[in-house]
């Protein structure tokens, strides 16, 4: 990708030079990252460095690292990739270096490490230079040691020589690591002069690099045979050749040698270099490339830098992948599922594809550019299933169905006066269907608003969400169950009849005598009457085996379809060709038939799938409940637009609720959106979308979640978030995507689906063949030859009982169905579990990891006691928590939030009357910001440096020494269990604030049944050891790190994991400290009740802030687990013994399977998983 990206960038600078300065491009590796930095005469020395970035789980993650880093001077852009987990920083290297970047980012709480490379980087690093710089103020070797400790820690500071007689400091360093304006700027912090004009850092001019990816390297003699030929040729500086990578890294001299021949030597030792070679190519991604970048080399050093990813031989924007859903009818087993992933996994475009059997969903990333979701849906329905394409909803979108339209141009009338509303993006509308499908704006106006411009122009309109519907019948099974109870009673109507006939009525003499009737020379009343009933279910009923079939196998795969139509066909022509060669013979002996097997197996199978679809039904009662918890209708108050009084009240479609809506509730009422009481107060029951059983009080200020239902007393709300933004909608967003999701235990299931079929089909013929053969050595046969009909028939039978006995459907279903349950109990006990894979890692936790403020205690913090020292700065109590109060304001934390509280409840106000500026939080440490006072306060300093955090926090920055007896207090606190805050103004020690918390109730019991459970248990925490180790005392906690920052509680948790084989830990936290923990462990767990940064991160979601629903999350993921070995057990079971029954390895003994007897057990099967 990268050498792709440098050949184009290379091709677009050079169309550039014809008129503008010489620019130059390099590409180097330097450092665990890719650097591609431009130089331009007119310009600052500009360099885009690609730095790795572990942690990484959702789009709040790359928020956090692209402000951290956007924060930072000298920053020209930054675009930070999910999916490629790296950040690609544009900086000016005079200003800043990598290093201060790389340290902004981990602040953030996320790794920059890449392990693998940090040895080949080193090797290519170029970028070490000697300064000297002056130093004023030093005046003894305590000036000479405090310089030379400050910058010898520092990274990318190689030596350091500190001259007390000359007044200088000669360092040695690396200029990719850290700027020249730091090591100044340091040296400036410890207290002395740097006299000089500050300058960028000087910089070698590198040789050209690039990277080409080289093919067909086996072993380290590649390698070594690579390099030694290329270092033989004159003008090339450096080598790096990765076998893993499969690329060489070349620096040369472009004067004395051109990439072309570097590739020619490379080719000349035997591999391939595809890509570069391939000219035609490298001018199309030129082009492609710049359609959707902003690189110029012509007065800009750099814009933007987009990551490519390859998909087959076409590069793609990563923002360019599209994500399409698909409903998928007509799958039975996981053979189904795998023949559709294995078919499009391989088509050119497609990037993943994953297909839910229960849930009929199909998620497939693609390039829409090579292939559209429409070809997708195509492909599927050629492969045999019926495949429907889901429309997204998309953010601001609405499909209204509008009544009234006359014609066309009254349609173009309404489209153009819409166009015209503020807010209204886009509006296409389709006369045919009368629908209009709308973008808009929702910051500006709502659907409501929309409706209501509608129908100014006399016509009606509704929002058109049939989704919702569909998805409910899809996931009830609705049409399967109706579809295939209707076939199981048409071919039961049939198959009765056909039974009686050639089974019940010749064991009577007066039956036998109706069925004995030659009609014609061999053609009988009763094979006629069998035969003309049959028709109709192998062709009738039947038709949708052979549709399915057929495609199948035109696509060279096979299901369950298959096996079914090879059994009941060859029951089928079997008996029509011995009734047609009795007819036709001189003989005219009565046929052999048995077209009751082939009637009486497709009502067997259509009374499978009937059954099989009624409980598939059932797995997903949970999430069709959470789906019809939000009611169809709301009352809204309206307000007069001038007054704001409330003239009248309206009840509007619940799709219509805006964000600002008054819904008046009365008891009994479902809640319709999400909101805040504003008057009145209720008790709301939660249990279907937290779990939580008792009903919850509510009073005004207290949030509403939408879907609950109003049990007594009438309130009015404001809604805060409505439609696909409520809580519900999100929850049933979560489980879908969980039930969609795999378990790795499913592979298992999959990889045995890919092969069953075939195995079967073997056996069968096998078996057929097998027993012909016997037939003619063994003496004596078994039983069933000597009891009517010819050898070949009775092998024939055997053969279609080996067919239809086998049944993957057991062993597919044994995975998603005990997912599905199990999500949808857990959504409805306040458990959201976020796919098979989270549920699968639940049940091997050994270790649970718990934060501690807000996650073991209630976080209600608050201040206990505080003491001040501001006589030096002639501060008041209420000034200095005027101050502190400001800054705290700016801060997330709860620590922060309480403070922040306080001195607004001591000053009895609002809000702080200051500004805060250059405000900056370092993550488990503090924050540090300047606060300016406003009039409101006396004093004659209205401006205020700021420190607030931990001890280590304050002397890193400012050498801020503790005075010994704050020191002997805080000691005594933090053992009742109390948090310190310590605070610097102007650079001298202020104060210090504890604020105590409380641990929940059931802290203690969710400890003492995990410990029971066999769990270990272990606190983490932010706070200081003396009231970390209170805290945990309470709980029962042994295990406890305290002070440590959100990167050491990811290392812990990385340590925790590597202390013994198979340990799976778990992590307990909700806030956003937290998130890189949650991301590292096995299992995150995140309380609802915490960020939402925590909960994307997280694998669970807990919709409660009782911990004991960890026990109870864990317990869940062991029991459908040990559910899910079961049904494998059965389904195994199932095969091993049905098999080998129906082959007739038990004949001998008197044993075996009859065709419609194994139909009937195949049915069986799938219903009892």
């Amino acid at each position: 990708v990268h050498i792709r990206a440098a050949t184009i960038i290379e091709d677009l600078g050079g169309e550039s030079n014809a008129n503008e300065q010489e620019s130059s491009l390099t590409i180097s590796k330097v450092d665990n990252s890719q650097h591609v930095s431009t130089t331009n005469q007119a310009t600052s020395f500009i360099i885009v460095v690609v730095i790795p970035v572990r942690g990484m789980t959702c789009q709040s993650c790359v928020k956090s690292v692209t402000k951290a880093v956007s924060l930072l001077p000298g920053i020209s852009n930054i675009n930070v990739s999910l999916e490629n987990e790296e950040a690609t920083v544009a900086y000016d290297a005079s200003s800043i270096s990598k290093a201060r970047i790389i340290e902004a980012i981990e602040n953030a709480g996320f790794n920059t490490t890449s392990p693998q490379r940090e040895n080949s980087d080193a090797k290519l690093s170029s970028g070490n230079l000697t300064i000297t710089l002056p130093i004023k103020g030093m005046t003894c070797m305590s000036c000479v040691n405090s310089i030379t400790r400050a910058l010898s820690s520092v990274p990318g500071v190689n030596n350091i020589n500190v001259s007390l007689k000359d007044e200088n400091a000669v360092v040695d360093y690396d200029s990719t690591m850290i700027s020249q304006d730091e090591i100044v700027e340091r040296i400036i912090n410890c207290g002395f002069q740097v006299p000089i004009e500050q300058k960028s850092d000087p910089h070698d001019e590198m040789g050209k690099s690039t990277i080409l990816p080289v093919l067909g390297m086996t072993c380290n003699s590649c390698v070594n045979s690579i390099t030694n030929s290329l270092k033989s040729i004159p003008g090339i500086n450096s080598v790096m050749v990765s076998l893993a990578d499969e690329n060489a890294s070349v620096e040369y001299d472009e004067k004395l040698i051109t990439e072309e021949k570097i590739i020619e030597t490379i080719k000349n030792c035997g591999f391939d270099v595809p890509v570069v070679s391939d000219l035609s190519l490298k001018s199309s991604l030129a082009s492609e490339f710049a359609a959707f970048t902003n690189i110029t080399l012509k007065n800009t050093p750099y814009q933007e830098y987009v990551p490519l990813k390859t998909i087959a031989t076409h590069c793609v924007d990563l923002e360019k992948i599209k994500t399409s859903q698909i409903q998928v009818c007509g799958m039975t087993c996981a053979s189904c599922v795998n023949n559709i992933e294995s078919h499009l996994r391989a088509v050119p475009g497609m990037v993943s594809i994953k297909v839910s059997l229960l849930s009929e969903r199909a998620t497939v990333e693609h390039d829409p550019d090579v292939l559209d979701e429409h070809q997708i849906t195509e492909m599927i329905n050629g492969i045999g299933f019926k495949a429907t394409l889901m429309k997204p909803k998309q953010e601001g979108t609405v499909d209204l169905q509008i009544f009234g339209m006359r014609d066309s141009s009254n349609a173009d009338v309404i489209k153009r006066e819409l166009g015209k509303v503020s807010g209204i993006l886009n509006v296409s509308i389709d006369f045919s269907t009368s629908i209009a499908t709308i973008q808009f704006d929702k910051a500006l106006l709502g659907i409501r608003d929309i409706v209501n411009h509608i129908e100014g122009f006399g016509v009606n309109a509704l929002v058109n969400d049939n989704s919702q519907k569909i998805q409910l019948e899809s996931l009830t099974r609705t049409k399967e169950i109706t579809e295939w109870r209707s076939s199981f009673y048409r071919s039961l109507m049939f198959a009765i009849p056909v039974f009686l006939v050639s089974m019940v009525l010749p064991e009577f003499g007066w039956g036998s005598n109706l069925v004995d009737i030659e009609l014609l020379p061999g053609i009988y009343s009763g094979d006629l009457i069998c035969l003309i009933l049959t028709v109709p279910v192998q062709f009738g009923v039947g038709r949708r085996f052979y549709e399915t079939s057929f495609k199948a196998l035109k696509h060279r795969s096979t299901t369950m379809d298959v096996l079914i139509v090879l059994g009941t066909t060859s029951a089928f022509v079997f008996s029509s060709f011995t009734m047609l060669y009795a007819l036709i013979s001189s003989e005219h002996k009565r046929p052999s038939v048995f077209f009751d097997t082939s009637t009486m197996l497709i009502t067997f199978v259509t009374l499978g799938r009937y059954t099989e679809n009624l409980a598939k039904g059932k797995t997903s009662v949970a999430l069709s409940k959470l789906m019809s918890l939000t009611p169809t209708t709301a009352l809204i108050l309206i307000k007069d637009a001038k007054t704001g009084e409330i003239t009248g009240e309206k009840k509007i479609p619940t799709e219509l609720i805006q964000v600002g809506d008054i819904v008046r509730i009365v008891p009994g009422d479902k809640i319709p959106a999400d909101g805040t009481v504003i008057s009145g107060s209720s008790s709301v029951d939660e249990s279907m979308v937290t779990g939580e059983a008792n009903a919850v009080d509510k009073k005004i200020g207290d949030i509403i979640i939408g879907g609950t239902v109003n049990i007594r007393g009438a309130f009015e709300m404001e809604v805060t978030r409505s439609g696909s933004d409520t809580a519900l909608s999100q929850i049933v967003k979560l489980v879908e995507e969980a039930q969609t999701s795999k378990a790795p235990i499913q592979q298992f299931a999959d990889t045995v689906a890919g092969y069953f079929v075939p195995v079967v089909i073997i056996l069968g013929v096998l078996t057929f063949f097998g027993w012909m053969i016997l037939s003619k050595v063994m003496d004596p046969l078994p039983d069933v030859f000597e009891q009517g009909g010819s050898y070949f028939m009775v092998c024939l039978k055997l053969c279609i009982s080996v067919i239809v006995v086998a049944c993957p459907c057991a062993l597919g279903l044994s995975t998603p169905t005990a997912v599905m349950v199990g999500t949808g109990v857990g959504a409805q006990n306040g458990i959201l579990i976020k796919g098979g894979e989270s549920l699968e890692a639940g049940h091997k936790v050994t270790k649970v990891v718990f934060d501690k403020t807000g996650t073991l205690t209630k976080g209600q913090l608050e201040v206990s006691y505080f003491e001040l020292m501001t006589d030096n700065l002639d501060l008041t109590k209420e000034v200095f928590f005027a101050i502190v109060g400001a800054a705290e304001s700016f801060s997330e934390h709860p620590l922060g939030v309480s403070i922040a509280n306080y001195g607004k409840a001591l000053l009895g106000i609002e809000a702080y009357d200051a500004q805060v500026k250059d405000f900056e939080s370092l993550t488990g440490m503090g924050i540090k910001c300047t606060v300016i006072l406003n009039n409101a306060y006396s004093v004659s300093e209205k401006t205020f440096d700021i420190l607030i955090g931990n001890a280590q926090y304050l002397s890193q920055h400012k050498n801020i020494s503790i005075p010994k007896s704050i020191d002997e207090n805080k000691e005594a606190q933090e053992r009742l269990g109390r948090t310190s805050v310590l605070v610097a103004i102007n650079n001298e020690f202020a104060g210090i604030i504890f604020l105590s918390d409380t641990i929940k109730p059931e802290s203690k019991l969710a400890v003492g049944a995990l410990s029971n459970m066999g769990i270990s248990v272990v606190m983490v925490t932010g706070d200081q050891l003396l009231t970390a180790q209170a805290i945990a005392s309470q709980c029962g906690i042994t295990d406890v790190h305290a002070g440590v920052s959100p990167k050491g509680k990811t290392q812990i948790i990385q340590s925790l994991q590597l202390e013994g084989k198979g340990n799976v830990v778990a992590m307990v936290g909700d806030g956003i400290n937290d998130s890189p923990a949650l991301a590292a462990a096995n299992v995150g767990i995140a309380l609802c009740s915490g960020t939402d940064i925590a909960m994307e991160a997280a694998d669970i979601v807990l919709m409660r802030s009782d911990i004991t629903d960890v026990v109870a999350a864990i317990d869940l993921s062991r029991t459908i687990l040990r559910r899910i070995r079961y049904n494998f057990i059965w389904a195994c079971m199932y095969n091993i013994v049905g098999i080998p029954l129906a082959m007739g390895f038990f004949l001998p003994w008197g044993y075996h399977l009859h065709p419609m007897m194994a139909g009937a057990a195949m049915a069986c099967s799938s219903v009892s998983v």
